[in-house]
């Protein structure tokens, strides 16, 4: 199934209310603002991860900015109980989205408003939004969207036995698609010791690295004596199955070639092409009949939304939510 057009129009959604406010800053009170200067005051607790004032004034200030009505504090509090299960998902199922891809993203809707990241960053923080808890925002809109994408996949999966009907009705044609051999070069910066002066460290030593990559027969060899490096051996994917933060340079990396770089919750990483071979069976048959999906993109995007609304209930379910 496709959930390109629900990514989009999230996006859209996010950038029409930061369009909309951009009139609205100067004459928004910073009376919020100067309130969430106070020291933090924790008011829940969602699976042991604490909720401040701090973040519900911010929080309260982005919903003016979309011009929300009613009980701002509550529909704030709500809203961040709701990404922070959508955060402690996402860590569980091991989905991460870069700090490289956040700032891309801001720095994408500061040239749609015609704004430096400079004059973004004065105009959040006198909303009382700060730059801080939008790109907060972001990061969990786009992780919550590949979480959704894997359990609208799984839920959508056609059966073997009605692959292999549609292929019969279709003349027993089979489509097929690109396998990668892939492997995984990891630069680890440990949590603990993570900044952004280590982070650009590794990251030049990464890329140094990847600009000299030749083969992955010779990965190990080249990596030998270098501290904290991990190559792993990834073994093969489908291009359907190829994870959505690398799909888009794995298809444009030759074989034995390396993606760029990026930053992960383990370090820094690249991604190595180690093979590629066009493969046509029942396999491929069945995920691709299930990834074209039927109906329009609007009624994908109808289910997607189907399936958030229902995987948060799951996930509130089985919540410890302790309000202060």
């Amino acid at each position: 199934m496709k959930l390109t057009t629900m990514s989009m129009n999230l996006n859209k959604r996010i950038l029409a209310a930061l369009i909309a406010g951009t009139v609205a800053f100067s004459a928004l009170s910073i009376t919020g603002f100067s309130d969430a200067a106070h020291a933090a005051e924790i008011k829940v607790i969602v699976n042991n991860n604490p909720i401040t004032n701090v973040d519900i004034a911010n929080r309260v200030a982005f919903l003016k900015l979309q011009r929300r009505s009613g009980n701002l504090n509550k529909i704030a509090q709500d809203e961040l109980v709701e990404e922070m299960l959508k955060r402690v998902e996402m860590k569980s199922r091991g989905i991460v989205v870069s700090d490289q891809e956040v700032e891309t993203a801001y720095a994408g809707f500061a040239t749609r408003n015609k704004m430096s990241i400079a004059q973004l960053n004065q105009l959040m923080n006198q909303a009382g939004i700060t730059p801080k808890h939008f790109k907060t925002f972001v990061m969990v809109q786009m992780g919550w969207n590949r979480a959704i994408g894997a359990r609208f996949r799984s839920e959508g999966m056609m059966s073997e036995q009605d692959a292999v009907q549609r292929m019969l009705k279709e003349g027993g044609k089979k489509p097929s698609t690109n396998e990668y051999t892939l492997q995984q070069v990891i630069f680890v910066v440990p949590a603990a010791n993570r900044s952004a002066g280590s982070m650009a460290k590794r990251r030049q030593e990464a890329t140094a690295l990847r600009n000299r990559f030749s083969s992955c027969e010779n990965t190990r060899a080249q990596t030998k004596g270098m501290m904290d490096v991990t190559v792993r051996d990834l073994g093969k994917h489908l291009e359907l199955q190829l994870p959505p933060e690398w799909s888009k340079q794995l298809k444009t990396t030759a074989v034995g070639q390396a993606t760029g770089v990026q930053d992960t919750d383990k370090g820094v990483e690249f991604l190595a092409v180690c093979a590629k071979r066009n493969v046509s069976d029942d396999r491929v048959a069945q995920l691709t009949f299930s990834m074209e999906g039927t109906g329009s993109d609007a009624d994908q995007e109808k289910k997607a939304e189907a399936i958030s609304k229902k995987y948060l209930k799951e996930l509130r379910e089985k919540a410890k939510i302790v309000n202060r």
